[in-house]
């Protein structure tokens, strides 16, 4: 008997018995759209954080003070300093305090203020959605000039037509001159959870000194991160004083490791989300394995007549390995089919959308096929191994 029409019998069989074949297969269905759904959940989950690491900045560098001052390594003439460096595209110093803005005395929200220089846009990767931003003119005069983050200008119910008005922050009014095109991102630090002014303007009104919460450098393509990074980490060394066995009293983060981290330790999870995933999978293996060894001892009449009519015993073993195998492949093309509509609404409310890896769908398949030819192995030699004499008194 060839090998279709081995297929056939088994598809028959399972037709004819469809509420054991369905309850059979329901361990594989849930082991594979479990292995589906997770990995696509953590593929999702890898590609959002590289995408909201890569929203931050393009070639960034950022330097940032280490001990408990927060500012008093750093400051606005380091930054000055590292804009003579080669290689650069831009720098950006940064202030930071919380602050209130308001636009009367009712409509008022608390959100990051923000003191940094014309090259902050091209620094972080904003984009400006209406109006401008900071110019540096305005930053040299330290005018009170500001850019809304997009929550804000959504919490203060501000849109296009508010460039060019005046909110208060902290009680002193500011024009604003731009708003800018929402980045994505909750929690502590949100992108989109902050106004930006000129450096000086946030010195002068309201946190004072000449110190900097950070200072964000922008690499120019092409140029080699890792010798710009020892440039910087050079001269701040000299300009800080720092002796050669001294700690350096700053840290300079790399965003191209920032997202090497990220990407290793999603693509552990997911793999340990698979490997989870997985153990269901072999659960519904020894359910094809337990069903197929009690449909052998139904059949045995059935094997005893095949063999005294001549079947050999490489042909009873084909036959229900065959059947263990259609019973894991078509529990798995179900598995497949639920795992990716359970991916797409997930992603649909993570907000990542729908992920297909063909990857996963064939390693699910290969799987699938595993499992119909190591669980059913041994049913079938069981049935092969019957003596027919035996079968046929087989009551």
């Amino acid at each position: 008997m060839s090998t279709l029409e081995l297929v056939r019998l088994a598809l028959s069989r399972l037709r004819r018995s469809r509420v054991r074949a369905a309850l059979t297969m329901l361990g594989v269905v849930i082991g594979v759209a479990s292995v589906v759904g997770l990995v696509s959940v953590g593929r999702g989950t890898t590609a959002q954080i590289t995408e909201q690491l890569s929203s931050l900045g393009t070639n960034l560098l950022t330097i940032s003070p280490t001990g408990r001052s927060t500012t008093a390594s750093l400051t606005i003439d380091d930054a000055t300093a590292i804009e003579g460096i080669d290689g650069l595209a831009a720098v950006a110093p940064e202030i930071e305090t919380q602050g209130t803005v308001a636009t009367s005395a009712t409509n008022t929200t608390t959100t990051s203020i923000v003191g940094t220089s014309a090259q902050y846009a091209q620094v972080r990767a904003y984009e400006v959605w209406q109006g401008t931003f900071l110019s540096q003119p305005e930053v040299d005069e330290s005018l009170r000039s500001v850019v809304l983050g997009a929550s804000v200008a959504t919490n203060l119910g501000l849109g296009a037509e508010a460039v060019g008005s005046t909110i208060q922050i902290e009680g002193i009014p500011f024009e604003i001159v731009g708003i800018l095109q929402p980045k994505g991102g909750a929690g502590f630090q949100n992108p989109d959870d902050e106004v930006l002014v000129p450096l000086g303007a946030v010195s002068k009104y309201f946190v004072g000194g000449n110190g900097v919460r950070a200072i964000g450098v922008s690499v120019a393509n092409g140029v080699d991160m890792q010798s710009v990074r020892d440039q910087i980490s050079e001269l701040l060394r000299v300009r800080h004083g720092i002796g050669a066995t001294d700690t350096d009293d700053f840290q300079i983060f790399d965003q191209t490791q920032l997202l090497q981290a990220a990407s290793t330790i999603s693509g552990t999870l997911t793999l340990l989300l698979g490997g989870i995933a997985s153990i269901a999978l072999v659960v519904g293996g020894i359910g094809i394995m337990n069903i197929m060894l009690v449909s052998v001892r139904e059949r045995t009449r059935e094997i005893g007549i095949r063999k005294a009519l001549g079947a050999r015993g490489r042909d009873i073993l084909s036959q229900f390995l065959i059947e263990a195998v259609v019973l894991s492949l078509v529990g798995g093309a179900i598995g497949i089919g639920l795992g990716l509509v359970i991916s797409a609404l997930i992603g649909r409310l993570a907000g990542w959308g729908f992920i297909f890896d063909p990857t996963t769908v064939a390693a699910a398949t290969l799987f699938s096929l595993a499992v119909g030819v190591v669980f059913g192995v041994w049913p079938a030699r069981q049935a092969a191994r019957l003596d027919p004499v035996a079968a046929l008194r087989f009551e």
